[in-house]
Formats: C-alpha cells, sequence, structure tokens
C-alpha cells in the first residue's frame, strides 16, 4: 500500500469514525442506561446524557482508522495473487474482519470505560479509567473482547457467506 492510500485511509477514517461516535452519543447513553442493571432513571436517566463522550472521542478516531488501514492494507496485499477478481468478495470480507480485530483493539477499551461512565454520571471518564485499572487491571479494560470480536466479524461474515452460496 503505498503513503498516499495509507494516509488517506488513516485520516477518512478515523475523521468519519469520530463524526459517527460523537453524533450518536448521546442515544448510546439513553440505551446503556435503559440497559442498566439499576435502571434507566438510577443511573442517571436524561442528565449527563453526554456522560462518557471524552473516552468515545479519544478512542473513535484511532479506532476507525486502525480499521480502514488494517482493511486497506490486508485488501492490497490479499490482493497482489492472479485470483483477485474471482476472490475479490472473500478478500474483502477477510480485510474487513481483520480490520475489526485489530479495531476491537482499541474499541473495546474505550466502550468498557465508556459505558461505565454512562451508568454512572457522577463520576468522570477519568476516574472509571483509574477505578477500572485498580480493581480490575488491564484485563478489565478487555472485559468482552472475544463476543465483541465474534459479533463484529462473526455475523457479517455469516451473513456474506449466505448472500454467496445463494447466487
Amino acid at each position: 500500500m503505498e503513503k498516499q492510500a495509507f494516509v488517506a485511509s488513516l485520516m477518512a477514517g478515523g475523521c468519519a469514525g469520530m463524526c459517527v461516535d460523537l453524533t450518536l452519543f448521546p442515544l448510546d447513553t439513553m440505551k446503556t442506561r435503559l440497559q442498566s442493571q439499576q435502571g434507566f432513571y438510577q443511573a442517571g436517566g436524561f442528565r449527563g446524557i453526554y456522560a462518557g463522550v471524552p473516552s468515545a472521542a479519544i478512542g473513535s478516531f484511532p479506532n476507525a482508522a486502525a480499521f480502514f488501514v488494517t482493511y486497506d492494507c490486508t485488501k492490497s496485499l490479499l490482493g497482489r495473487g492472479g485470483e483477485a477478481g474471482r476472490m475479490a468478495p472473500v478478500n474483502h470480507m477477510l480485510a474487513a474482519s481483520l480490520g475489526e480485530v485489530v479495531a476491537c483493539l482499541i474499541r473495546v477499551p474505550t466502550e468498557v470505560v465508556k459505558q461505565r461512565t454512562q451508568a454512572s454520571p457522577s463520576s468522570t471518564t477519568y476516574q472509571m479509567l483509574l477505578a477500572t485499572l485498580r480493581e480490575e487491571g488491564v484485563r478489565g479494560l478487555y472485559r468482552g473482547y472475544r463476543s465483541t470480536v465474534l459479533r463484529e466479524v462473526w455475523i457479517p461474515s455469516r451473513s456474506f457467506i449466505h448472500t454467496i452460496l445463494l447466487h
């Protein structure tokens, strides 16, 4: 992959991801609070709707950038073989899957901190990060990594495979 394409993937992916995440943040907060064991109003209700936004803002750009850079680099490497035309759909699926695995290395810790802050709006993002590290260590930041990767990779891949087989 050439440097110009790398920079384009990095910047475009990062900016797009950040715009989407920050635009939809209030809806994400409401969803998290609705799913909270303590109930919507006990988790903060409509107050502090932007609780946890620093975590989302900090993690959003590198998360999306990591996905697109990994996706484009993998697609470029896989496309070098002579079978690029026939294998293009599989190459896209593999590249996207690897992109999700890499992006989840960034996404999961930021999601853990963000969701915990959303469910406890009296705490700051930094306080929640420190509490997680103190109580659970770095492993606590990656709680749910496997299930997130499974969700991000398996379900779209399964749909893709069904589409290929049906056509």
